[in-house]
């Protein structure tokens, strides 16, 4: 029996992911935890093995690498030594069509004949090729008609379309010429009098694209991938939807630096980054200050008891957040250890889903580009969000009285909170403590 290939649904709010590529051909053996093809999630790239042996069978029609497909969506077959190909795949019509075309037919009588069914893809590719297809005959299952029919129908019956004497082209070809402005005489004239098809014209107003000077001042058109429509849609949902207002406070950090140097120093000791430290203070400032930790579901707002820190990292598709989970249960050591492993992973595109959703708050740093200050974006639906600023030697002073002055190593922080949940004062004084947490380390250390 057949085995269906769909593709998996990788996190509870997929409902779409990216095809990326097979990683198998059609024909080959497969095994039990082979890995079949690559797809991209809302945020991650992910491998999807098979879980049965067989051999794979792709139908005409499978996903392009870069399509957009619907979860369920029928992707291939694991058959048996002599199994068939079913001859009906619902690949086509499930990646080709917007939303599924539902086609109905009268109840059967013996006394007319019915309408002849067609799959939504045969439909599309008749109304490209200009063929009537309310008279072929199918050769899918039940005697539906299928792209096959359309196509065949198109090169033996349907007649071409003949302008200007010698120019031959199908019906499509000259309406995508009209639209492009593709002179046909001319085109006719290169192909050597053979008939004119869609790519053809298409391949030529391409030609004649990077041939004219550039009067355009569009540098580049990119169709938004996968992570960056995600971004896209959840940065307007914050923007549509939260109440933001950000504070910001000067930190002296000089003994936070102090303690990674002399961490730095020793050999067997495990180097956090400066984000690392931030996510231990803020995990602490985080179990004293629970408002901050809050998240609005429906008319309820929820405190969540674990402080699961997001860290923004920037990677080559994109800004993920990665998600540290329980960082008030952990060590600095553990948090060192487990933001590195998943920092690699997002870089890779290998974060699984679950490293990529349920953060409580946030922290974004953008200290590395030698910036100071900015508003961060709260992460939805979480309360807040901390930005971090770079940390650099400036004079300050230490005491006004004494008229007293010294360099010490600042930073800038900013904390954007949805004041629909919390209200200025404790933001404020959230904020206060990793303030005072970040000068004064020895704090939480003993902790």
């Amino acid at each position: 029996m057949a085995i269906e290939i769909l593709l998996p649904r990788l996190g509870w709010t997929m409902e779409e992911g990216t095809f990326v590529e097979w990683l198998k051909r059609d024909g080959d053996a497969v095994a039990p935890g082979d890995v079949l093809f690559t797809v991209e999630s809302d945020k991650s790239l992910n491998e999807v093995e098979s879980f049965d042996s067989g051999v794979l069978r792709i139908p005409a029609g499978s996903p392009a690498p870069g399509a957009r497909v619907p979860v369920g969506t029928l992707l291939a077959y694991i058959l048996q030594a002599g199994e068939a190909l079913p001859v009906e795949s619902a690949v086509a019509a499930s990646v080709d069509v917007v939303a599924p075309q539902v086609v109905t037919s009268a109840p059967v009588r013996n006394e007319a004949p019915t309408t002849p069914h067609i799959s939504p893809r045969a439909r599309r590719v008749a109304q490209e090729l200009g063929v009537d297809w309310s008279g072929l005959r199918g050769s899918g299952s039940s005697g539906r008609i299928v792209e096959r029919d359309v196509r065949a129908s198109h090169v033996t019956a349907q007649p071409a379309v003949v302008t200007a004497g010698t120019i031959v082209a199908s019906p499509l070809a000259q309406r995508l010429a009209a639209e492009l402005g593709v002179n046909l005489s001319e085109l006719a004239q290169r192909l050597g009098g053979r008939r004119i098809e869609r790519a053809d014209v298409e391949q030529a107003a391409a030609n004649e694209k990077a041939a004219a000077p550039a009067v355009s001042s569009v540098a580049a058109r990119t169709v938004l991938s996968g992570t960056r429509r995600v971004i896209a849609e959840r940065m307007a949902t914050a923007a549509r939807t939260v109440a933001p207002v950000t504070l910001t406070t000067s930190v002296d950090a000089s003994e936070i630096v102090r303690l990674r140097t002399q961490l730095k120093a020793d050999a067997s000791a495990h180097v956090p980054s400066i984000n690392d430290l931030l996510i231990r203070i803020s995990a602490q400032a985080l179990s004293e200050h629970p408002a901050l930790n809050s998240r609005l579901e429906g008319d309820a707002l929820v405190t969540s008891a674990q402080a699961h820190i997001g860290l923004a990292v920037d990677t080559e598709r994109g800004l993920l957040v990665v998600v540290l989970r329980d960082a008030q249960e952990k060590t600095l050591n553990q948090i060192t250890a487990g933001t590195a492993q998943l920092i690699e992973r997002a870089r890779a595109g290998r974060s699984a889903p679950d490293e990529l959703r349920g953060s409580t708050f946030t922290i974004t740093n953008l200290g590395m580009f030698e910036i100071d200050a900015f508003t961060p974006i709260v992460n939805l639906p979480e309360c807040a969000i901390l930005g971090v600023g770079r940390i650099a030697p400036q004079q300050v002073v230490i005491d006004a009285a004494a008229e007293k002055v010294a360099i010490r190593q600042m930073m800038t922080l900013s904390l954007t909170f949805d004041h629909r949940l919390v209200d200025g004062a404790p933001a404020a004084k959230f904020l206060q403590r990793i303030k005072r947490l970040i000068e004064q380390p020895y704090l939480w250390l003993v902790r």
